[in-house]
């Protein structure tokens, strides 16, 4: 155990808080008393309705019914003995294909029979599903019990009592399908209520507190009364009013059965004092105990309700420095994995200083062993869910050296957007901060006798200038005749800018690289909002040639120094509240392109990304017919231009026989795929892998993520936008070169 520090003698010790002005659950926690629980009220001889229904998202039914070259049509057309196969048990590999090709009223008979291995449940069930519909339940249910966190996603369309029971058990599981079951909840909302009313008005027991507690998930989105509406409607008024004492319990009631006892590491004489909002009294060391245990019985999952409560009765930076010696305590003493609250507990308590802190801790975590906390690192970073903390698992997800931290901070990311009903590009575009600029984009740091004015090139890199102009290398350290308050304040508030805008820069440069690639639009109002008015990325956004799309004409345009609008010959230019807002390629600006880089030399403007002096490649009318890419086939590249692929957006594929890799993909817009097939092939280590050759490359509706290779594409190159031709065509002769 770490010796007490001996306090600051200039840090100010508060004195303790009255009881009477501490938040309720620390002067009074339910667990500590020793009132009697009530008996449960218990209806005996309820049944969940019988029939199941199915409850598609738009278009989801469609893309399930999607097949690919895995699901191939079976070698031989006699069904029945195909069929006969199926019963039996016998099918596997191709012969499963009686399943998505053969007759439906051969095969519906026995379906509900099948027990598939995973792997076949993983590349076959949702086809399935797809074409069979409530028929296809059984083995959906059987499956999603098998893999609840793996396969269960299979079985989010179907409501069913079984089904419902089987996600209210995934709920208390965050490694056993809680989310799975979040979103089947999600989807099925109060028409999940009647199937669990029996079980939670049962018997006491698992099954009961399983269901007690999806129904007060359901309750809690769409509200108390709908749910006993929605139980009165199935199973009469005496049933809902049981039920309403169940959805309407006080939430600091909601205890664990056993309440965890806080590791010896915590020390809570030892960590800062958290001052009570508005007073200048701070917890006693009995009330942070008491915050300690509710931290400890919390998950990221279900945080207690006392942990909000008295987040809103404490000053937030006291808190957030509580928390933050809180989790150093934790890993000073080893950092035990039973005691991980303590690092999820930054996610209720901490503030955009937090994220800051640990987003550096996070992208080192992998390189010592600490996969498994760097992905709970990312829950943090998601759960304070400020700009800031947003901001750096975005950038997390762009830019790691752990394939497979970024992966999985590119799912968080993705599960942020979809919470916030928006994509993860448009995530991206809200995940920039105004870092306190003013509506110039700029920033005056005062020293007091002295001022510094920061402003920012077209690689958002701050520039430091005097009060005369004069532009600065650095910003100077405060001296003795500075004010000794505002100067150090304003220091450190530029270095947290620096940091802050390193970390967003490149991610945004990057991201409108490739929107100008893939040719994203916005609308006027998103543009004027997310670029023009936005004083960070406007330093970017001025300095790239637009164009809006209205009534099918497109002009191009730049956005002058006073945020107004002109187009290549200097005149003021209106933009239509209907036009469409993008980024053209130099491909789509034609003729006028050398009169815009005319302009930008005379302005001196430096673009951010190649813009108007990017390389133009296009295809050949032979090549745009063809299915093949025959220019740079037989070429040869190094490890090294594979990596450089990767960059830029390609993918390999799946390492097949000794870990060998024989296949590059990369996605384009249209939901195509450029192929390349490689010889000899990589290794998963591009390190121990020699030189490659581009053996054939092709365009198809599919990613080739095996061994094989087609002699041929299912499309013609002619399919390609010439602006996406152009940037594979630069890639691959960059990589060809």
């Amino acid at each position: 155990m770490d010796d007490l520090p001996v306090p600051d003698e200039d840090v100010l010790i508060l004195p303790d808080a009255p009881v009477e002005a501490l938040p309720g659950p620390l002067a009074d926690p339910p667990w500590l008393r020793d009132a009697e629980a009530a008996k449960p009220v218990v209806v005996e001889g309820l049944v969940p309705p019988a029939e199941p229904a199915m409850r598609w998202q738009p278009g989801e039914r469609e893309e399930w019914a999607k097949t690919d070259e895995r699901h191939q049509v079976p070698a031989g057309d006699d069904w029945d003995a195909l069929v006969e196969e199926f019963r039996s048990g016998r099918a596997y590999g191709y012969g499963l294909g009686v399943l998505t090709y053969g007759p439906v009223e051969k095969v519906r008979p026995w379906l509900a029979g099948w027990k598939p291995q995973l792997w076949e449940a993983e590349m076959w069930l949702r086809p399935v599903v797809a074409r069979f519909g409530v028929d296809a339940l059984p083995v959906a249910l059987w499956v999603a019990q098998e893999d609840p966190a793996g396969l269960a996603d299979r079985a989010l369309p179907f409501l069913d009592a079984g089904m419902a029971r089987l996600m209210a058990a995934c709920l208390a599981k965050p490694k056993r399908g809680r989310k799975t079951a979040l979103a089947w909840f999600d989807r099925h909302g109060v028409d999940a209520v009647p199937l669990l009313v029996p079980a939670a008005l049962g018997k006491p027991g698992p099954a009961r507190r399983e269901a007690e507690d999806a129904l007060r998930l359901v309750a809690g989105k769409h509200g108390n009364d709908e749910v006993v509406k929605a139980a009165a409607r199935a199973h009469g008024d005496d049933v809902a009013d049981a039920l309403r004492a169940i959805v309407a319990v006080d939430p600091l009631e909601l205890l664990p059965q056993r309440i965890p006892v806080v590791g010896e590491w915590a020390v809570p004489e030892s960590l800062p004092q958290i001052r009570l909002r508005g007073r200048d009294d701070a917890l006693p060391v009995a009330a942070v105990r008491h915050l300690l245990t509710m931290l400890a019985m919390s998950t990221n999952d279900e945080v207690y309700a006392g942990v909000g409560i008295v987040k809103q009765a404490c000053d937030p930076e006291p808190l957030a420095e509580f928390a933050w010696a809180l989790f150093e305590q934790w890993r000073r003493n080893e950092a035990p994995a039973k005691d991980g609250w303590a690092l999820a507990q930054l996610g209720w308590l901490g503030d955009d200083g937090t994220a800051r802190r640990l987003a550096p801790l996070i992208r080192a975590w992998p390189g010592h062993g600490g996969h498994s906390k760097a992905v709970a690192g990312l829950d943090v970073l998601a759960a304070i869910g400020t700009d800031v903390a947003l901001m750096q698992l975005h950038g997390i997800a762009q830019k790691v050296r752990f394939k497979g931290l970024r992966a999985r901070a590119q799912d968080k990311i993705q599960e942020v957007a979809d919470g916030l009903g928006l994509t993860a590009e448009q995530l991206g575009d809200r995940l920039v901060p105004d870092f306190g600029l003013d509506a110039g984009g700029g920033l005056v740091l005062d020293y007091g006798p002295r001022r510094f004015a920061v402003g920012f090139d077209e690689q958002l890199r701050p520039q430091v200038s005097d009060e005369d102009g004069a532009r600065r290398k650095a910003l100077p350290k405060p001296g003795v005749k500075d004010d000794p308050e505002l100067a150090p304040a304003a220091y450190k508030r530029f270095a947290a800018l620096k940091k802050d805008v390193r970390t967003v820069a490149a991610d945004q440069i990057h991201r409108l690289e490739s929107a100008m690639v893939t040719r994203r639009r916005w609308t006027a109002g998103e543009f004027r909002r997310l670029f023009v008015e936005h004083p960070l990325i406007w330093h970017i956004a001025r300095r790239l040639v637009w164009t809006a799309e209205d009534g099918g004409k497109a002009t191009a345009f730049r956005v002058a120094e006073d945020r107004t609008f002109a187009d290549a010959a200097d005149e003021v230019l209106t933009l239509p509240e209907s036009a469409a807002i993008g980024i053209p390629h130099p491909l789509e600006l034609g003729e006028m392109r050398e009169a815009w880089s005319e302009l930008f030399a005379d302005y001196a403007i430096l673009q951010p990304f190649p813009q108007l002096d990017r390389p133009v490649h296009t295809l050949t009318d032979a090549e745009r017919a063809a299915r093949r890419l025959g220019r740079y086939e037989g070429a040869a590249i190094t490890p090294t231009a594979v990596l450089a692929l990767e960059r830029r957006g390609w993918r390999r594929g799946g390492p097949m026989d000794a870990g060998i890799q024989h296949s590059m993909y990369r996605a384009v817009p249209g939901g195509l795929y450029v192929n390349v097939h490689l010889d000899p092939g990589l290794s998963i280590d591009p390190d121990l892998a020699g030189e490659q050759q581009l053996e054939v490359i092709w365009l198809d509706d599919r990613a080739e993520t095996g061994d094989s290779v087609r002699r041929e594409g299912r499309r013609p190159f002619g399919d390609l936008h010439p602006v996406t031709a152009s940037e594979v065509l630069a890639e691959l002769a960059g990589a060809a070169s």
